[in-house]
């Protein structure tokens, strides 16, 4: 639980930061020490989402969250789409991670995507090996190996916009992989944030302490 309030103080700090263009790239040229790079990459991909971050027509009680496997478990599944697919698992963590929250979200898109990977039903069944879009392993190997189809990982910028027709989001998910892969607490730190939604009254958060 304390690791859980401290993972939330520090995402809503990135939040409130990141809430103007401007007064983020501000406080991001004062800052300095150690944290640096991982608070200017972090923030530059909140960024980079917001664009895409559109209040949700849907109620919340739509939404269905849930606990996600164990950090530990998660990265023995992306070390092992990277061994059959050659697709970096810190990529892999990194689209977890935007796609929903390391599988705290449960419920289908507004587009219709499913699983803790977000796909599309068509798009699984071309590339999901069969697996249960729903069931992390499943989906993380089925993610592989859309990418590596898409050209990762000899071109990852591409892979990515195939997954998601987005630069913002091409952009997001690169910065966050970076950082996973430059030193492995960024991966325990991102996996402890929680999921918020935008709604036409604010942002609303769906899962971890004191969520109902």
């Amino acid at each position: 639980m304390a690791v859980e309030l401290a993972a939330l103080d520090q995402q809503r700090l990135v939040i409130r930061v990141s809430a103007d263009r401007r007064r983020a790239e501000a406080v991001l040229a004062r800052l300095r020490g150690p944290l640096r790079g991982h608070i200017v990459a972090t923030v530059r991909a909140r960024l980079a989402l917001l664009g895409l971050d559109r209040p949700t027509p849907r109620p919340l009680r739509a939404f269905r969250a849930g606990t996600p496997l164990p950090a530990d478990v998660l990265l023995r599944y992306y070390r092992q789409a990277q061994r059959r697919f050659r697709v970096g698992w810190h990529v892999l963590a990194a689209v977890n991670f935007v796609e929903s929250g390391y599988g705290r979200i449960r419920s289908r898109s507004s587009a219709g995507a499913l699983g803790p990977m977000q796909f599309l039903p068509a798009t699984w069944r071309a590339y999901g090996l069969g697996g249960n879009v729903h069931e992390p392993r499943d989906a993380i190997l089925g993610a592989a190996n859309y990418l590596r189809a898409s050209g990762a990982p000899r071109d990852y910028r591409g892979a990515l916009y195939a997954y998601n027709h987005s630069q913002s989001y091409v952009e997001a998910v690169l910065r966050y992989a970076e950082r996973i892969k430059h030193d492995l607490r960024a991966f325990y730190s991102y996996y402890s944030w929680q999921v918020f939604v935008r709604t036409p009254s604010g942002l609303r958060r769906l899962t971890g302490p004191g969520v109902r």
